[in-house]
């Protein structure tokens, strides 16, 4: 399922290099663990996500879903273990080695993360004018395609307060996207959307992909969402990658666990 984890005079890069495989998974997750007091959050969790695919993270709530997805854009430094991002192992970066590590993912949060104060297309653009782009064409030009991206053209000047929850995802989106990553974050980005919203963001989470050959990696309750939009999924259960495979094998999967989590029930029922 997974590469084995590599020897500490290799790379992730290099132990796939040497199998004859052309590229090294966008992100290889290799024996994470994460305590925070006496809890032991992540527990060992090895992972793969090739590049150009969308993986489905899913588990119960409270499992470290969304505890390894800051793991991955280095927002949490685990207690064991490492994280390659495009073939180079993030942990012990500084915070100026990370600010490149981080132009190749950006990242969707929950609740979209906008700045209230700010309209559509400052929020847009806000991560270029981080990065030091002071030419208001190129600002506005690159606005607007992103805006176009997410199918929000024509809405630069409006304010966060007028949005629907499904256009403040948009928004959130084309500015995690702006400075072009090679891989987007998700956290539960149909979250509190009525299926038609939810199903237009899934339709987008697999445009970019198509359009731009994006990594994605979607953290999800959704269990359409991640069948729709997911070439593999990974199930976490109790702080470890229990299941991994296509949307296919885990609907096909007889195990009661995961049967369980996939029919909503709190604990196995007994076959009448």
């Amino acid at each position: 399922m997974n590469t084995p984890f590599p020897p500490p005079e290799t790379s992730v890069a290099t132990t796939l290099m040497g199998r004859g495989e052309d590229h090294p998974p966008m992100i290889a997750v290799r024996s994470l663990v994460k305590r925070i007091g006496e809890q032991e959050i992540l527990r060992g969790v090895t992972l793969d996500v090739a590049r150009g695919e969308t993986l489905a993270i899913i588990g119960r709530s409270g499992g470290g879903k969304s505890v390894l997805l800051k793991h991955l854009i280095g927002l949490m430094n685990p207690t064991e273990g490492e994280i390659w991002v495009d073939g180079r192992n993030i942990i012990g970066l500084t915070e100026r080695q990370l600010a490149a590590i981080r132009q190749k993912v950006g990242i969707l949060f929950q609740g979209a993360a906008l700045f209230d104060s700010m309209t559509v297309a400052e929020n847009v653009a806000f991560p270029l004018r981080e990065a030091g782009e002071r030419d208001p064409q190129v600002l506005r030009d690159r606005v607007r395609e992103m805006l176009e991206v997410v199918e929000l053209e024509g809405q630069e000047e409006k304010m966060p307060v007028s949005l629907s929850g499904g256009m403040k995802k948009r928004v959130g989106l084309a500015r995690s996207i702006i400075r072009q990553p090679s891989c987007v974050l998700y956290d539960e980005p149909t979250s509190g959307l009525d299926p038609v919203v939810s199903d237009s963001i899934n339709r987008l989470i697999m445009r970019l992909q198509e359009r731009f050959g994006m990594t994605s990696v979607v953290v999800t309750h959704d269990m359409k969402s991640a069948f729709h939009v997911a070439n593999h999924i990974a199930y976490l259960h109790e702080g470890q990658i229990y299941f991994y495979g296509t949307p296919q094998e885990l609907q096909a999967n007889g195990d009661p666990i995961l049967q369980d989590f996939l029919l909503g029930r709190s604990e196995s029922q007994p076959a009448f």
